[in-house]
């Protein structure tokens, strides 16, 4: 019970510190896009409107995400045991969706300003306003920034990386207005194609990022290199491997992995060993160790010694062998496993056959078993 009440408490921290960011920013962007919307209107400025337009949608992706993340937060239930985190990335893509609607639409507008053009008319104080905007959304921008990265919620991250780049956004329609009040010339259409390609393309990428997520991507390398070394410090243990990271969610990350530990340690050892190092990882990580599965190692042959560096070496003359363990030898009953991390350069079918013929070749009295793993973590 205690090993879960810590993340527990850090989990709501977390869904508040992102609630009241949200709510911060949905309150700004509305009074934002109501100042611009009346400018717009007053002044016949299509940047302008479209400018306001692109504030509600910050506003209503902040609604969304204050949704998912309550979704989120979610307790495990029988149907869903692993919790509800994952929400958080569908919330993520329909804000994408959002915001990529919203910039086709701008594009839309803006292309029928430029077949059928209308002068704006500012003001001076309508351009005070709008460099109000400007400064309110860079700070806005670099404070909802920085509790995303705080909190790992990549939907204030974005969200806060999306503000300042608004800011640049509405100082381009800001310098488009005082160029037309100086000169005459009208680029209101023009700066409405680039404000909608930038919006377009930001939604662009913030789906991806999170089609990513879903997907399924690479474990991050520093965190799987100390989970490692922590499996590794432990006496007993002389390598960590095949560890492949379950992520259910922001922050909500299982593992499974192999450890190779003495031919001599008996069952009970090792389960003391594993709930030892649970809790170690846990503690140090966040990371939950779901598996752990062992390879053995020959401790009392100096043959099984000299076999093993022999395989060794020939398994990782190819380039595309990017790991060799798990290995254990029976010289009496002449039985030989071992385990090989193929790239994706290489089928693992064909890798596979390569390094067994080349094993059987070298010890033809031995029974062989070759396990292909997946390269997936570093």
């Amino acid at each position: 019970m205690g090993k879960n009440a810590a993340p527990v408490t850090s989990e709501q921290n977390r869904d508040k510190v992102i609630i009241r960011t949200s709510i911060i920013g949905i309150l700004t962007n509305v009074m934002l896009a109501a100042f611009k919307a009346a400018i717009g209107i007053i002044s016949n400025s299509i940047a302008v409107i479209l400018d306001a337009v692109n504030n509600l949608s910050d506003a209503l992706s902040s609604v969304i995400t204050i949704a998912g993340t309550k979704l989120a937060g979610k307790l495990p239930d029988r149907k869903h045991p692993f919790g509800y985190g994952r929400i958080e990335y569908l919330s993520a893509m329909i804000v994408s969706g959002i915001v990529l609607y919203a910039g086709i639409t701008s594009a839309v507008e803006s292309l029928k300003k430029i077949i059928e053009p209308e002068k704006p008319d500012y003001s001076v104080i309508s351009l005070i306003i709008i460099a109000v905007a400007v400064i309110v959304k860079i700070i806005l921008g670099r404070y909802v920034k920085a509790k995303g990265e705080q909190v790992n919620s990549g939907s204030l991250a974005a969200s806060g990386s999306d503000a300042m780049f608004d800011a640049i956004l509405s100082g381009s329609v800001l310098v488009s207005a005082v160029i037309f009040m100086v000169s005459g010339l009208s680029l209101e259409a023009c700066v409405g194609i680039i404000i909608a390609g930038f919006i377009v393309k930001a939604g662009i990428e913030m789906m991806m990022e999170t089609l990513n997520e879903i997907l399924g991507t690479r474990a991050d390398k520093e965190k799987t290199d100390k989970i490692k070394k922590l499996l590794s410090d432990e006496p007993e243990v002389r390598g960590a491997y095949d560890l492949i990271l379950y992520n259910y969610g922001p922050d909500k990350d299982f593992a499974s992995v192999h450890l190779e530990v003495p031919d001599t340690m008996t069952a009970r050892e090792f389960d003391k060993l594993t709930r030892k190092l649970e809790r170690k990882i846990f503690r140090e990580t966040g990371v939950v160790l779901a598996g752990v599965g062992l390879y053995s190692y020959n401790t009392a042959n100096d043959e099984a010694s000299d076999i093993r560096k022999d395989v060794c070496e020939r398994v990782m003359s190819h380039e595309w062998a990017v790991q060799f363990h798990g290995f254990y030898i029976d010289t009496e009953t002449k039985e030989m496993t071992f385990d090989v991390v193929m790239s994706f350069d290489i089928k693992a079918s064909e890798g596979l056959q390569i390094i067994y013929d080349e094993i059987r070749e070298a010890y033809p009295e031995y029974n062989i078993q070759i396990a292909p793993d997946v390269d997936v973590s570093d």
